[in-house]
């Protein structure tokens, strides 16, 4: 386990993770910032390249779970993160549908702050939402960030305008 809240705990993802977090990357409405759903083998390199952040940095998306039943509902972390030619600390999260609107995001999300802060020693932390995640924008806000900057992100084909919403410490 590396963090525990009042209702969840985050750890490390595992190859036994894959199902779980399928329901959330092969989920179209849950993937709408992201352009649609993944298939397995985009699933299975998004599973891969948080396990090689754990290696590379320590730290990447964890799964956030669910203490209550002990079922991986989504995942929340941080992930060193291109933006506008440097790399900036960003604290990422997606959860399944069904747990949306529960408050865990912003409960996962405050939680990776303060790790950030207190564990990484780092300066200033962040969160990339495209402009039409209006969702995401409001955890970053109870996160206390706000809107720092912005850019457009070419991504699957298309061009996604993002915000980049800092807290610092």
């Amino acid at each position: 386990m590396i963090l525990e809240t009042q209702r969840l705990y985050l750890r490390e993802m595992t190859q036994r993770d894959f199902g779980a977090l399928s329901r959330i990357l092969q989920d179209e409405e849950t993937m709408y910032a992201y352009n649609g759903a993944f298939n397995n083998e985009e699933t299975q390199e998004w599973l891969d390249r948080q396990i090689a952040r754990y290696r590379k940095y320590g730290f990447g998306l964890w799964a956030v779970v669910l203490k209550e039943t002990d079922e991986m509902i989504g995942q929340c972390g941080l992930t060193m993160q291109p933006w506008n030619g440097q790399e900036v600390l960003e604290i990422g999260y997606l959860l399944q549908r069904a747990y949306w609107h529960q408050g865990y995001a912003t409960e996962a999300a405050k939680a990776c702050r303060e790790y950030a802060f207190t564990k990484l020693d780092a300066d200033e932390v962040c969160s990339i939402i495209r402009d039409t995640n209006t969702a995401s924008q409001k955890v970053a806000l109870r996160n206390g960030m706000c809107v720092r900057d912005s850019s457009v992100k070419h991504y699957r084909g298309v061009d996604m305008p993002h915000h980049r919403y800092v807290i610092e410490r």
